[in-house]
């Protein structure tokens, strides 16, 4: 006999949830689990997750950002988290469920609300205070990163996270331009770089810089990899990790810890030479947005859901 499914309208002007039911069919919702949502934000995943949850099923969700606060779910099924997602084993020890959870879901990606809203700095289409903190609460800005970061730190952040080849040419005019006088806006900082980029790719090699800025601001490949490795621990043998990725650095660790259980890709093998691994992928092939989404949303178009189950 086959469960039959709550489907419920998830999507609003805070983010419309990628993926939705692949990613909650990922998780292999069963009665009485334990449930962990990484990545609140606009809690689209986290409704529907609720919405197949029978009533002894628990979900925790997890975010560092205020403006989340106000989709927490009305459901004594939920428990909110205010942090950071790399301190996960930190709160499921606190939550006595270390060690218990039948599914994790992160979706990395930014939520339309932070590139929407002006006074968050995280869009080149508006100016504003460039701020791109997730956390408002903590943290330097990436106005004060570029005011303040060597010319050598800042060419490798855009190198490294941004995979831009003038990455070093894009330092030194940052340099030059902070001695005479502070980067505060983002006009401010546009009226730096765009003179490297020609019209026609203009706008993905923005993309690419504010990216770069975002994940030093934020420390996101620290805190991933930090996650990653919590969540091995937190998992029960059975359970789902289920990761939505957007770009190729964050992918490229999703994918090896699925594969290797390290975010290096180090493949370790027994005395017979099979891969020894906590997870296992539940699909070798990448699940991506289906043809429809794309169109209704076209921001998921870069996204990459992968799948693995603890041995």
């Amino acid at each position: 006999m086959t469960k039959e499914k709550k489907h419920i309208t998830t999507a609003n002007a805070y983010h419309i949830p990628v993926m939705l039911h692949e990613t909650v069919n990922g998780m292999n919702i069963q009665p009485g689990g334990i449930y962990v949502d990484l990545t609140l934000g606009g809690a689209g995943h986290s409704r529907q997750i609720l919405a197949e949850m029978d009533p002894t099923a628990h979900l925790y969700g997890f975010d560092q950002d205020e403006d989340a606060e106000q989709n927490i779910p009305n459901d004594e099924r939920f428990t909110f988290v205010r942090s950071n997602f790399r301190y996960l084993t930190n709160f499921m020890r606190y939550h006595g469920v270390n060690g218990k959870v039948d599914a994790i879901l992160a979706d990395l990606g930014v939520s339309s609300h932070h590139f929407d809203d002006s006074e968050r700095g995280f869009s080149f289409r508006f100016d504003g205070k460039l701020d791109m903190r997730m956390n408002k609460r903590a943290g330097q800005t990436a106005a004060e990163l570029l005011n303040t970061l060597s010319e050598e730190k800042l060419a490798d952040i855009f190198y490294l996270y941004g995979e831009l080849k003038n990455s070093r040419k894009l330092a030194s005019a940052i340099i030059k331009a902070r001695a005479t006088r502070k980067i505060e806006t983002i006009s401010d900082f546009l009226e730096i770089i765009k003179p490297f980029f020609g019209r026609e790719r203009e706008k993905k090699e923005l993309a690419k810089v504010f990216q770069a800025l975002r994940i030093e601001v934020n420390q996101e490949m620290e805190a991933l990899r930090e996650m990653l490795t919590s969540a091995i621990e937190v998992l029960k043998p059975g359970g789902r990790l289920v990761i939505i990725t957007y770009h190729s650095l964050e992918d490229r660790m999703v994918k090896n810890i699925m594969r290797t259980g390290n975010i290096e890709g180090r493949a370790e093998q027994d005395f017979f030479g099979r891969t020894q691994s906590p997870l296992r992928p539940i699909s070798n092939k990448v699940i991506i947005p289906s043809d429809e989404e794309l169109q209704s949303n076209p921001r998921s178009r870069s996204a990459k859901l992968r799948i693995a189950e603890k041995q």
